[in-house]
């Protein structure tokens, strides 16, 4: 599936970071959102599942520590870091490692995107006004801690649990190496 791309983000502090500064000492979660998504079945359904894996790991003596989530935005004017700090608070428990990231800026989001392979469009009324919503992929990737991608989900296959099953093999292969 291929290895984890980098480039420059924001941390949710407004702090230039790199997306591999967050790779390789633990099993990550990465999601692509926009805190603005009114689909049900999009960014809200990422966000709920991954609040979800985060109790999982967190009660889990064999996942905690061991896990990173990180939801990073494609909407880089409206998801400030403020913004994503705010978004944060509905979800992220106190001392867990969930990482909120936006991209500096649409120029340099677009390379992120096309190495994810994850598309993103805005939408746009009959007359050219953009609405403030977006048409996308709704994704999230396992990323083992040598930085490979080792699943994507998508909307149907987005369980809570079959996400903490996947996360224990990649667990033991470390322990085998």
């Amino acid at each position: 599936m291929g290895t984890a791309a980098d480039a420059e983000v924001l941390d949710s502090q407004g702090k230039s970071r790199r997306i591999h500064d967050f790779l390789g000492d633990r099993i990550v979660l990465l999601s692509f959102i926009y805190t603005s998504c009114s689909d049900v079945n999009g960014c809200p359904l990422a966000s709920s599942v991954l609040r979800i894996v985060q109790e999982q790991v967190r009660h889990s003596a064999d996942l905690e520590d061991r896990v990173r989530l990180i939801s990073f935005s494609f909407d880089p004017q409206y998801d400030t870091p403020a913004r994503l700090r705010e978004y944060s608070s509905h979800f992220l428990s106190p001392g867990f490692d969930w990482q909120f990231l936006t991209s500096p800026s649409p120029q340099a989001l677009a390379p992120v995107l096309a190495a994810y392979n994850q598309w993103v469009i805005r939408d746009y009324d009959a007359d050219g006004n953009y609405l403030g919503t977006m048409s996308h992929l709704l994704r999230v990737y396992l990323i083992d801690r040598d930085m490979r991608i080792r699943n994507i989900y998508s909307t149907s296959f987005l369980h809570a649990d079959t996400v903490a099953n996947d996360i224990r093999p990649l667990l033991a292969e470390e322990h085998r190496e």
